[in-house]
């Protein structure tokens, strides 16, 4: 019986996970915007409407990478459990049959 191999291209868990890390991210940036008052929804381009814009970009990017490490450290503790499954069956003498 083979374990499943973790998958190399994406998934739909990855991009689920993509998503939910961005706008998480996004709405952290956009809410601590909020708090030092600066308004993303301001009329004209000033600079509190410019710094919370930034704020909510800068929010989404680090939700995204985080995600993303959630995502590889998922994979490789995936992948260090399989090669243990595997020496742990080699380890193992052959089952003798019963006459």
């Amino acid at each position: 019986m083979s374990q499943p191999t973790p998958p190399t291209t994406p998934s739909l868990i990855d991009g689920v996970a993509d998503a939910i890390g961005f706008v998480g991210g996004a709405l952290a940036g956009f809410w601590l915007g909020q708090l030092a008052g600066f308004d993303i929804f301001a009329p004209g381009y000033g600079t509190k409407a410019l710094l919370g814009i930034a704020l909510v970009g800068l929010g989404g990017g680090l939700g995204l990478h985080a995600a993303r490490r959630w995502q590889q450290q998922r994979r490789q503790k995936l992948q260090a459990d399989q090669q243990q499954a595997q020496q742990s069956q080699q380890q193992q003498p052959p089952a003798k049959k019963k006459k």
